[in-house]
């Protein structure tokens, strides 16, 4: 019997991320050689979005008057970064997104999807990623739940999320695997030349510093560690002409930046090596003196624990010929 596999075409979604998910499941259906295929997909709007007619060759369904119960809910990716304006316009989901889940069904988020499912409060004390780069913004507005920043994506009980890029063909084919078993998912992963070894997406992630602030001694402290990290050996060393306490000022930094001084200058640090290795033919011992790191153990512990693999790796992954 074919699963109902219900996706949601929300405001402000991003069609790459439509188009990977109906591709996928599409595919499933087409390499299931009986009439009776896997899934059933079925697309579902908000009442004030169905006036347009049919989607990607689909009905549309709206949800506020819709009866049918569904097996999977896929939540997309969304174009905007406002995504407390992006909630709003979709809050009409979120009591629908609770009640098909009290139903029975599974739900899996794709990228910045997740924002509009932890909104529905399901995800409060889950396991849960997105994309890598809007981690910080997900910690604020969602403290209860577990994000895992580093993780390709998440499963926790009948709930999912990706995080982005490729990392939500990675979820499909979990889900594929799920409901159609091993062999179909192998198939699947061939066609769109998905590797599935890979398992973390903190490779991925740049650090964008935070300098959209009006607290003028944290941006001084920003400023100097973005200028002098590959010579700084102590912070104390450019903290001590800031008129205000080591401990206020690891306060206010955390505050503002949301991770204390050390962290950032790390940060400041590991993008400046990656950008080395990807652009330069130096040697990992000349990028590790030119990053400011003295004890080369220490260096590549942080690296591995930021990026998620070893600095020869990531040259060998990312390396501009």
């Amino acid at each position: 019997m074919s699963k109902k596999l219900g996706l949601i075409v929300p405001h402000d979604y991003k069609l790459l991320s439509i188009a990977a998910i109906l591709e996928v499941f599409e595919t499933a259906n087409k390499l299931t050689p009986s009439a009776e295929k896997p899934f059933e997909i079925i697309l579902f709007q908000s009442q004030e979005q169905t006036d347009q007619g049919d989607l990607f060759g689909y009905k549309s369904n709206a949800i506020e008057t819709t009866d049918i119960i569904l097996d999977l809910i896929l939540i997309p990716a969304f174009t905007t970064d406002n995504m407390n304006e992006m909630i709003k316009k979709n809050k009409n989901f979120i009591p629908w997104l609770k009640k098909q889940h009290q139903a029975g069904a599974e739900l899996a988020s794709f990228c910045t999807g997740a924002f509009l499912f932890a909104a529905s409060g399901l995800l409060n004390e889950k396991l849960a990623t997105t994309h890598v780069d809007a981690c910080s913004a997900f910690t604020k507005a969602f403290p209860m739940v577990k994000l895992k920043p580093e993780e390709t994506l998440t499963a926790d009980g009948s709930l999912y999320t990706s995080g982005g890029s490729t990392s939500t063909f990675h979820l499909l084919i979990l889900l594929v695997q799920k409901f159609c078993g091993n062999e179909m998912a192998v198939k699947i992963a061939k066609i769109f030349s998905i590797d599935l070894n890979r398992y973390k997406q903190s490779y991925f992630s740049t650090f964008r510093p935070n300098h959209l602030h009006n607290d003028t001694l944290v941006a001084m402290l920003q400023q100097k560690i973005e200028s002098q990290y590959h010579s700084i050996e102590k912070l104390e060393e450019i903290t001590k002409d800031i008129p205000t306490s080591a401990r206020n000022m690891t306060r206010r930094f955390k505050q503002v930046t949301g991770i204390p001084p050390i962290e950032y200058l790390q940060n400041i640090r590991v993008e400046s090596s990656k950008k080395y290795l990807e652009q330069t033919q130096l040697s990992i011992s000349e990028i590790i003196e030119k990053t400011g790191y003295n004890d080369p153990k220490a260096f590549r512990k942080v690296f591995y624990k930021m990026v998620g693999m070893k600095p020869i790796e990531y040259r060998e992954k990312f390396r501009v010929q």
